[in-house]
């Protein structure tokens, strides 16, 4: 006859079965697999072989207002997972430059312009307001600008001075892009911390689209980190697990930069102090159906370029806690590209990052890889 096992001992059994089931239930729902995570996107091959030309910027006046809603179009299907980030913005103190002497901007003219852009101002505004649809031959049309790389100098705070070096990637082929942004903290040679955040999708009518953002934090002591966004058809799923109806316009950390680029050099949203920007934003943890962006008004920045002309834009309200926000300074003489981004997790926590080089740009394949604005 058997000695029954106490009663305890099939508690602990069982418990032990729950915890191992539980463990396994989340590594697949997060998507470490016993191959590990699956890797970040490969860089679109294009190559970035001439400096950008600062151009005058262009003078302030009427644009034409943002067309009605297009209808609503499924999202291709994410072609593998990514990872979200968060950005945030920094209320920092606008930097007043001396003022400029009484001919420096009449010597400084269209000279340092590249031709295609002369060209693009010339274009009659009808043809230009056509551009600003992606044609159907499968390009994405002339506003979009070329693939760049800018690269940032660091400072910031996080329990103290921090510094370090950032670089930026606009890349696109066709209708196909990716917005890459690398944050390394510490020397270039043995930075303390890297993150790394990559969106990629597709060029519509709508603007970008994403279809996955990958989000990857390492640290020169303890394990990488790592946060995928899934933009499906008609949901996303959040790097937490949980999906969110897919909204129209919906942006994540690191293609909302380049939207609002595109939002300007086309026309459809003004600059001018006071207005307000709205877009769905995706972070890693929720979605923000109505994000703004308010612009602050023309704020010159002192890059290691020298003083450059820029618009100042921040988030209207704070993020919730944990999430990140940004500030942003767009260049209209650099095609509305970030000159300078804030990032800010909470008053003491932020890192600054300012141009530190003339940007490098592909050189155009075709008369419609060209970047024109719309006529002003």
């Amino acid at each position: 006859m058997k000695t029954p096992r106490p009663p305890w001992l099939l508690v602990l059994a069982v418990l032990a079965a729950h915890l191992l089931l539980g463990h396994e239930v989340q590594r697949i729902h997060e998507g470490w697999l016993s191959d590990g995570p699956p890797p970040l996107p490969e860089r679109l091959h294009v190559a970035l072989v001439r400096e950008m030309q600062v151009q005058p910027p262009p003078a302030a006046a009427h644009r034409p207002p943002s067309p009605p809603p297009a209808p609503v179009r499924a999202r291709a299907p994410a072609a593998a997972p990514v990872s979200a980030v968060s950005n945030e913005g920094a209320a920092s103190q606008p930097v007043v430059p001396p003022e400029p002497e009484p001919d420096a901007q009449a010597s400084a003219p269209a000279a340092s312009a590249p031709e295609p852009v002369a060209e693009a101002a010339s274009a009659p505004p009808d043809a230009m307001a056509q551009a600003a649809s992606a044609p159907a031959d499968g390009e994405p049309g002339p506003e979009w600008p070329l693939s760049t790389r800018l690269t940032y100098v660091l400072t910031g705070n996080y329990r103290g001075p921090i510094y370090g070096q950032a670089e930026v990637e606009w890349l696109r082929k066709g209708r196909d892009y990716q917005v890459r942004l690398d944050v390394a903290v510490g020397p270039s040679f043995a930075p303390l911390i890297t993150r790394r955040m990559v969106s990629q999708g597709q060029l519509t009518a709508d603007g970008i689209t994403p279809q996955r953002y990958d989000e990857e934090t390492r640290f020169i002591v303890g394990d990488s980190r790592r946060a995928t966004v899934f933009f499906l058809p008609n949901e996303v799923q959040l790097a937490s697990g949980p999906r969110v109806p897919a909204l129209r316009g919906g942006q994540d950390s690191a293609s909302q930069f380049v939207q609002l680029t595109w939002l300007f050099l086309t026309g459809r949203e003004p600059l001018k102090a006071g207005h307000v920007i709205r877009f769905p934003l995706v972070l890693p943890r929720r979605q923000y159906e109505d994000w703004q962006y308010e612009v602050i008004g023309e704020e010159p920045v002192q890059t290691q370029l020298g003083w450059m002309p820029a618009w100042h834009l921040r988030p209207s309200r704070p993020a919730k806690s944990g999430d990140l926000s940004a500030e942003v300074w767009l260049a209209p003489g650099l095609q509305y590209l970030p000159v300078r981004l804030v990032i800010r997790q909470d008053a003491e926590t932020y890192v600054d990052l300012m141009l530190r080089n003339p940007p490098l740009q592909a050189a155009p394949e075709s008369a419609n890889d060209i970047p024109r604005r719309l006529s002003q």
